[in-house]
């Protein structure tokens, strides 16, 4: 959520700036600024809108000369959308600007003192305390002119969660970065170093990078950058090096990155799944969640938000199944203030793309302050989440810009699928002939996956025939259920489709009161223990005027006979089976967006990476 860029050098600053910010639009966002230091000291230029507003009102950048700036892209927590809550917000004096991702949670409390020693607030946000509070020490008695000093003070008052760049009028030669509960990573170039929220705003310049860990603080001059811990003492930081190809960043000949990420999944789920078969076995490489470990488990939390949360909900039924232990799952922003009962024996899987979720950051450290496993599934190296896990499993999908998330969800999944199959391993729970054949079937998923990305234009027909459409209901059972939810959530985060996910047993509970003649209900019936019952749902909808597409096995005939539209699935292994529905609903979801004229990658209200509660 929201895009945080920096630079210091020898180049224009603002034109960097700009491109730098278009790389990261896939966070969310709703307006953009820029601070530059020039020779009159801080010039700031913020609009409301997409990033083409600042670029036209900064001339792209000309109008704003200087080599030292900050940069931001804003998605409103505090104040609307706005020119002036827009970031960088200067201080009452004109001589610190900020930009901020997170919240300030006692920024009441801090803008009334502040109010009190004659500070003037011209923004409805809580960032603009934070520029006022660093003044207000800049200028102070004791760090008098001492910039570090007073960011220092500043942020030791502060309580939320924060990523600041900060720059001052008087200081041309640094910039400061400090984070606490929000990524922030800073890059190191010949001559000039950057700060950013992400690494695509950085591979243009610089493949060599520095992530900032909690509550550190970064000094950044054009010759390099020197980092201190809390206490202000300096730590000694290794650059890691970016070696994935920039392309990965651009769209590759796909008209928006959402349709190349659906495209990709074959791949990513290959590297997913592929590094971690040994010799016909499941070998996750876990270093502290050992054997012993594993068999003492006698509960798991499944905690996550989002999709991850349906990953967690379709890794349900499996885990249980396989591994006869009571599975919960629970939604991060609920894990942490319901009493969790946890303890020694109780293992909590934490899922996250980004692996900076703030909820659920907050929720990993509540199990673990009681006493639980903890193991991560994130796709980014080095996050949060995963520095404070006990173990962590990397996805590698590789990156993933768009923000309604695709192969991100089906990579989750396959690593779900390894953890069953590991656990189940190592409790005994499988014979060696039914670990053959799921290590098969996960061998093959990624072909499985290739044949259904083949439905494309079924879905693209399919999409045109309901795209003007104001609701949709997804119904399923067991898995198919958990499955419907994350297809129902693709379909209205980006069309802006009303669509809702139902049980289908509960439709005479009340749902069914919604079918109306001409509502489109789609209906996954992969699950063959229920699909008897879902032919009969099926019939209900029907019968009151509902139109039907259906998903269910090649070989089955049942559901064609009373289904509309039907999607078919290749045979599968009933452990892969979830991952093959999702594909066609990913680009059904597309069509329709497509086909009203949404923007796809950069859907209204949402972020990629939601770093507050």
């Amino acid at each position: 959520m929201c895009g945080i860029v920096g630079y210091i050098g020898n180049k224009q600053a603002a034109p960097l700036l700009l491109e730098a910010l278009e790389k990261l639009e896939y966070r969310g966002y709703d307006s953009a600024g820029l601070a530059i230091i020039g020779k009159e000291g801080l010039s700031v230029c913020k609009a409301k809108g997409r990033l083409r507003v600042l670029f036209e009102r900064t001339e792209g950048g000309a109008i704003m000369p200087g080599t030292a700036g900050i940069g931001h892209t804003r998605w409103a927590t505090h104040g609307e959308p706005s020119d002036v809550n827009s970031h960088p917000h200067l201080s009452h004096s004109g001589r610190v600007a900020v930009v901020h991702n997170g919240i300030i949670e006692n920024y009441a409390e801090l803008r009334e003192f502040l109010t009190e020693h004659g500070y003037e607030f011209r923004s409805d946000t809580d960032t603009e305390i934070v520029a006022q509070l660093v003044d207000y020490y800049y200028h102070g008695y004791y760090y008098h002119g001492d910039p570090v000093k007073a960011v220092r003070q500043a942020v030791a008052l502060l309580t939320g969660s924060y990523a600041l760049g900060i720059a001052f009028a008087e200081h041309p030669e640094m910039l400061i970065a400090v984070r606490k509960d929000s990524p922030l990573i800073l890059g190191l170039g010949e001559g000039e170093t950057f700060i950013a929220s992400d690494i695509p705003a950085l591979l243009k310049h610089t493949r060599e990078i520095v992530r900032l860990d909690e509550r550190e603080l970064a000094v950044l001059t054009r010759s390099g950058v020197s980092v201190y811990d809390r206490f202000g003492d300096p730590v000694e930081k290794t650059p890691e090096h970016i070696a994935w190809d920039v392309d990965a960043a651009e769209k590759g000949g796909y008209a928006h990155f959402m349709l190349k990420e659906i495209m990709e999944q074959p791949a990513a789920i290959r590297n997913t799944i592929s590094p971690r078969i040994k010799e016909g076995r499941i070998d996750l490489g876990l270093a502290h969640i050992t054997e012993d470990v594993i068999r003492s488990i006698n509960k798991i939390y499944i905690v996550a938000c989002g999709s991850a949360s349906y990953v967690g909900m379709t890794s349900q039924y499996m885990l249980s199944k396989m591994l006869n232990v009571p599975v919960s799952v629970e939604l991060a922003s609920e894990f942490r203030y319901s009493d969790p009962v946890v303890d020694e024996n109780t293992l909590v899987i934490v899922i996250s793309q980004s692996g900076e979720t703030l909820d659920t950051l907050f929720a990993l450290r509540e199990a673990k302050r009681r006493g639980a496993h903890i193991l991560s599934v994130v796709n980014v190296v080095g996050s949060a989440i995963a520095n404070e896990s006990e173990d962590v499993l990397y996805t590698w999908a590789g990156l993933e810009i768009a923000v309604a998330t695709t192969k991100a969800y089906s990579t989750q999944l396959a690593v779900m699928y390894l953890i069953a199959l590991h656990f189940a391993q190592v409790r005994g729970m499988l014979t060696d002939e039914a670990l053959h054949e799921a290590v098969s079937a996960l061998e093959g998923l990624p072909a499985l996956v290739e044949h259904m990305l083949g439905k494309r234009e079924q879905m693209q027909y399919l999409a045109s025939l309901f795209f003007n459409l104001r609701d949709i209901f997804f119904i399923g059972r067991n898995i198919d259920y958990a499955l419907c939810l994350e297809g129902s959530l693709k379909l209205k985060e980006i069309s802006y489709i009303h669509s809702e996910a139902y049980a289908a047993g509960e439709l005479k509970h009340g749902t069914i009161s919604l079918i109306e003649p001409g509502t489109l209900v789609i209906a996954l019936c992969t699950h063959a223990p229920l699909r008897e019952k879902m032919v009969s749902n099926i019939r209900e909808v029907k019968a009151r005027g509902a139109v039907v597409i259906a998903i269910t096995d090649e070989n089955d005939a049942s559901v064609p006979a009373v289904a509309d539209h039907v999607i078919t699935l290749p045979a599968s292994a009933p452990l892969v089976l979830p991952s093959l529905p999702l594909i066609p609903l990913q680009l059904f979801a597309y069509y329709v967006a497509l086909l009203k004229g949404c923007d796809i990658d950069k859907p209204r209200n949402l972020a990629k990476s939601v770093t507050v509660e």
